[in-house]
């Protein structure tokens, strides 16, 4: 069942992607060579719990930490270590979620670790880019369809890949809701969206093939052919106009200033 949310509702989903934004901008100020994503772990529990909030994610299914952290050829659900050290030339996606209020917010962003190759940082660029031609397409009156091919389209025709395995999901009082939220797709297709939905878009890019696996964590899910994936994340509200932005990346932004993607 997909639970329309009423104006009230999704101001208090704004609460809790606030604080997952400012979250992640707790890690643009610390991600660097040398650091564990075990620390990583440690400064995103203490913020958000700080904030009022509890770990969206710890838990969440038999999920042992309070972030995911997947990186380079590791897609998503990376579980933080302390033996996972940041390298020069690295990518890491932070996946963050806080719940307060009774509502989840829920967002990724996928930060470089020093100097990151061109290749890899066009890929993460337009990776972030497909993210927003989805939430273009997140109107009252559009269907799922056009979303997911807005998405597949934007990265195909750059030469990348779309995970299929892993997809978008409706967000609210449950941190994985209905709808499923592909990233690909017909235009047309699917189902019908409403004033009052509230979902989370999330490309997940690969520079090489789509296909994963799964590691033996029964986690962390990493390409096939052991290339770069990028992934960010938007929890948004469906309206009969332009779709409203509940998370932010202003706050990453204002810390890596020139060095964002």
């Amino acid at each position: 069942m997909i639970f329309l949310k009423s104006d009230e509702e999704i101001e208090l989903l704004r609460i809790s992607n606030q604080i997952v934004a400012k979250t992640l901008a707790e890690m643009a100020k610390i991600i660097a060579p040398g650091v564990t994503t075990e620390q990583l772990n440690k400064v995103a529990d203490e913020f958000i719990r700080d904030n009022g909030a509890i770990p969206g994610f710890l838990g969440y299914s038999g999920f042992p930490k309070s972030i995911c952290t997947s990186v380079n050829d590791q897609v998503v659900h990376g579980i933080p270590s302390k033996n996972v050290i940041l390298k020069d030339g690295d990518i890491i996606s932070v996946d963050c979620g806080a719940y307060i209020n009774g509502f989840h917010g829920d967002s990724a962003y996928t930060f470089c670790v020093g100097d990151v190759k061109p290749e890899i940082l066009n890929l993460l660029r337009i990776t972030k880019e497909s993210l927003y031609k989805g939430i273009e397409q997140a109107q009252e009156g559009r269907r799922l369809g056009d979303l997911g091919y807005a998405i597949q389209s934007y990265c195909e025709e750059h030469g990348y890949s779309v995970v299929r395995e892993m997809i978008g999901h409706g967000v609210g009082r449950k941190l994985h809701e209905a709808p499923e939220v592909p990233n690909y797709g017909r235009k047309g297709n699917g189902i019908m969206l409403k004033s009052g939905m509230t979902i989370a878009i999330e490309p997940m890019i690969n520079l090489g093939v789509r296909n994963l696996v799964l590691e033996k964590d029964g986690w962390t899910t990493r390409t096939v052919d052991r290339k770069p994936s990028a992934h960010f994340e938007h929890s948004v509200a469906i309206r009969r106009g332009k779709a409203d932005i509940l998370s932010s990346f202003e706050y990453i932004e204002q810390i890596l200033g020139n060095k964002a993607i």
